[in-house]
């Protein structure tokens, strides 16, 4: 019986390292077909934009095409939902933003995810200054004559992609920066508010530029200010928030890009090293400058501490503002 017992462990270990050096040479071939990653948020907005230009870049140094899945729905949640269940094996990427990977821990009861659980972050990589963009129906030029015109006109709309994302809390931050009391406005998708926008019924954002760009280009809106340490390259003429009187309104979201939990090592390097190759390229630099986003880059034994640390911030935002518990 001991003999035979020592067979069947001897045979279970043979299995297992048949099975370990499988799944290392599949990492070490990886990928040896097309990717899907899954965008949380609609086509068109500043995500989507920024994460199709990496992608770009990456299918073409792995040789494999990198297809684009956009699952917009519940603030980004239920696409996060879907690439939490998908098979860790390198072939399911996730658009993680600071709302469905931070914000949401805390404004929803329930995700059907966790961040830190269900999750691997290869690299946050891309920042988005935000940018306080008026409807031209809205009668102010100036980050002072907003808030001047807020106070008069207590319930100003402001819009955003969605509660608990980063252009809702920002304008939560504005709130408390300024004391002015605002109204929140949250459309499903920014195609539904860039028209609300033009026309002034909602006529206020604190918005990712690539969200507001199409009403700035077609003169139905301006940037007032830019909540940076600097102006932007897309925006040269927006003052930052310091130089336009109100130096304390510093704020911004990020992109960042996940896989499901137990992912192989491998294949993690594998995406951390591309998309560090990726974002170092200076024509992703310049069209990411051009979206108004800040190229970032973190290495993987720094990616868990970033995404605690984002959690508990935006706790702590979401917390100061009151903003109740969504069933």
């Amino acid at each position: 019986m001991k003999k035979a017992g020592t067979r069947f462990m001897q045979g279970s270990l043979l299995v297992l390292a048949v099975l370990a050096a499988g799944t290392a040479a599949q990492a070490q071939n990886y990928p040896t077909r097309p990717i899907t990653a899954i965008i949380p948020f609609a086509g068109g907005s500043a995500s989507d934009v920024v994460s199709r230009i990496l992608f770009d870049r990456m299918s073409r140094a792995m040789g494999q095409p990198i297809v684009v899945e956009n699952r917009p729905g519940a603030g980004g949640n239920s696409g996060s939902a879907a690439a939490a269940k998908a098979a860790p094996d390198g072939y399911t990427l996730l658009g993680g933003g600071s709302g469905p990977m931070a914000a949401n821990k805390t404004l929803y009861r329930e995700l059907g995810y966790d961040p830190e659980r269900d999750f691997e972050t290869i690299t946050p990589f891309a920042a988005f200054t935000i940018v306080v963009a008026a409807s031209n129906k809205l009668p102010v030029s100036n980050l002072k004559e907003l808030i001047a015109y807020a106070k008069a006109h207590p319930g100003l709309n402001y819009g955003s992609v969605g509660i608990g994302s980063s252009q809702h809390l920002a304008g939560e931050f504005f709130s408390q920066v300024t004391g002015v009391q605002m109204t929140h406005v949250p459309y499903r998708n920014i195609g539904q508010y860039v028209p609300d926008l033009i026309a002034g019924t909602v006529p206020l954002g604190f918005q990712w530029y690539p969200n507001v760009a199409p009403a700035i280009a077609a003169g139905g809106a301006k940037a007032l200010a830019v909540a940076g340490e600097n102006r932007l390259d897309a925006l040269p003429n927006a003052p930052t928030s310091k130089e336009a009187g109100l130096p304390e309104y510093v704020v911004s979201g990020w992109f960042a890009l996940m896989v499901p939990k137990g992912t192989p090592p491998a294949i993690l390097t594998r995406l951390s090293q591309e998309a560090s190759a990726a974002l170092k390229d200076q024509q992703v630099r310049e069209k990411f400058e051009l979206q108004g986003a800040e190229p970032m880059w973190l290495p993987l034994d720094r990616t868990r501490t970033f995404i605690t640390d984002e959690i508990k911030k935006y706790h702590d935002i979401i917390t100061n503002a009151g903003i109740p518990l969504i069933e």
